[in-house]
């Protein structure tokens, strides 16, 4: 005899109920990086936007709340990197105006912190948190050289093994299908030290501004003279 089965459509399965988010503070304008931090986490997401397409959606934010767990506090990343995910088309909604994960259906590959001061801790509490968020890599960017923990460097990547993030000894992230790199040049007419994103051979992604500047002046090496604005 052949087995019979009875298929339960999904629709009439229990849907599970949404966490109430009511008393979460998920924003608040507490003006709280430096100059030179609010300049890289522009550069490093405008650069994003400008240049990578890894052919599929994704999500750059800067200073957005991270919330991984209930009645748990949330993480706010220099700078965080979600594949597969797309911003809202509208911010009508709580849930769509910073990072749930369990509204995602994700972590962020991607999570950045610029060192600001010694009391971050950036490579302690940070490290464990984003652990238990489940980032695929954890960022410490040190531009300043103040974590003894460093040694001296300025950039420290962990990558996730298993439940934890562990020292990574490459700057290119192939399940990103991006890389870091310290660049030295000018954002904004500010020449120093910069985090960029670059591809597997070390090439930077470019700013819209700067992919913009590019096109002109490959027009002037074929002696085609722009219009001005």
């Amino acid at each position: 005899m052949t087995p019979t089965f009875e298929v339960t459509s999904q629709t009439n399965l229990p849907q599970p109920t949404p966490p109430d988010i009511s008393d979460l503070v998920i924003e608040d304008d507490q003006p709280v990086d430096s100059l030179y931090s609010e300049k890289l986490q522009r550069l490093l997401t405008n650069a994003l936007y400008a240049s990578f397409k890894p052919g599929i959606p994704f999500l750059v934010t800067a200073n957005v709340g991270l919330f991984y767990a209930l009645k748990t506090n949330p993480l706010v990343p220099d700078v965080m990197l979600s594949l597969g995910v797309s911003a809202p088309t509208n911010f009508e909604r709580r849930e769509d105006r910073t990072y749930f994960v369990w509204e995602m259906g994700k972590p962020p590959e991607v999570a950045i912190e610029i060192v600001s001061n010694r009391k971050g801790h950036e490579l302690g509490s940070k490290l464990t948190a984003y652990a238990h968020a489940g980032v695929s890599y954890y960022v410490v960017y040190d531009p300043l050289v103040q974590l003894k923990e460093l040694q001296g460097s300025r950039l420290a990547i962990f990558e996730r093994q298993g439940s934890q993030l562990v020292p990574y000894d490459s700057t290119w992230m192939p399940d990103v299908g991006l890389g870091l790199t310290l660049w030295q040049g000018s954002f904004e007419g500010v020449t120093v030290e910069w985090l960029r994103w670059c591809d597997q051979e070390g090439q930077i992604l470019l700013t819209g501004e700067e992919r913009s500047e590019q096109l002109l002046e490959l027009l002037r090496s074929h002696g085609i003279t722009p219009p001005e604005n």
